[in-house]
């Protein structure tokens, strides 16, 4: 795992769109919104006028085709691309700008091989951190990940479930306000995906963090997100409600209702309508 800082961050509600959690003030999470967000490579409009806001503490979920561009998105939302066009905002509970401790998670873990977990888990914490004080932290955010009796061992020595628990420790290590998942669980087996979506559900429940997932996985985006975002040609084609409460059961048949109607959108059917 990569863990990812930009100027604009500092490290160290409604029932339409999802419940709101009083915990997201206390945690630092920042509501996010686009207003006429564009991104073009050269001739390419890639990103073509998105409006969204997503309030704090929010875990949003955005999918569709290939080269739709919620990449995209979301390397604009963690500073690592600049949008062409439009604005973005980031805003505290009050509703003033301001900046975001932001985090994420790729779809490989990255772990520094020469480092223990504890010790990988350590380096989201940045410079500056004295080195008893990081392990103690690192060792906190392993047990919530259900990895505490791994925090000496090397990264080659575990699972690749368990990899991915430590870079998504490292990722919470410092108390994001907001945490972006960039296809975290699609190299994952099946049975270890759906304990990973598990672990992903109460780690943010916990934490209260505004959490922006991409996936390809529309099962997955329902059982996790409080609101799924469809992508089609840098517009978004649908803003879908999950209105069920957390955690979800796989199974659940007005899920699949809610699948159906987001396979429809991506697919170019009716969209629900």
């Amino acid at each position: 795992m990569t863990v990812v800082t930009h100027e604009r961050f500092h490290p160290a509600e409604t029932a339409e769109h999802g419940e709101h959690r009083p915990a997201a003030a206390a945690t630092g999470a920042a509501a996010i919104t686009l207003s006429g967000l564009e991104k073009s490579f050269g001739a390419n409009r890639v990103l073509r006028g998105i409006n969204l806001h997503i309030p704090a503490g929010q875990f949003v979920a955005v999918i569709g085709k290939s080269g739709c561009g919620k990449s995209t998105l979301l390397r604009i939302l963690m500073g690592l691309d600049e949008p062409t066009g439009g604005d973005l905002r980031f805003e505290g509970a009050d509703g003033s700008e301001t900046g975001a401790n932001a985090r994420i998670v790729f779809q490989e873990p990255r772990l520094l091989p020469w480092l223990s977990v504890a010790d990988n888990v350590a380096v989201g914490l940045g410079e500056g951190i004295e080195k008893r004080r990081a392990r103690e932290e690192a060792k906190a955010v392993l047990a919530e990940v259900q990895l505490a009796e791994k925090a000496g061992e090397w990264p080659s020595r575990l699972s690749g479930g368990q990899r991915q628990r430590v870079a998504l420790a490292r990722a919470l290590v410092s108390r994001p306000g907001i945490l972006a998942l960039d296809e975290p669980l699609g190299a994952l087996d099946a049975l270890t995906r759906i304990s990973m979506q598990q672990l992903l559900n109460r780690v943010w429940r916990e934490l209260g963090c505004t959490t922006v997932l991409v996936t390809h996985d529309v099962s997955e985006a329902v059982h996790l997100a409080d609101r799924v975002i469809v992508l089609e040609e840098g517009r978004i084609a649908l803003d879908l409600a999950i209105p069920f409460p957390h955690p979800r059961r796989h199974g659940n048949p007005d899920l699949a209702v809610l699948e159906g109607r987001l396979l429809s959108a991506i697919l170019g059917g009716d969209g629900g309508h």
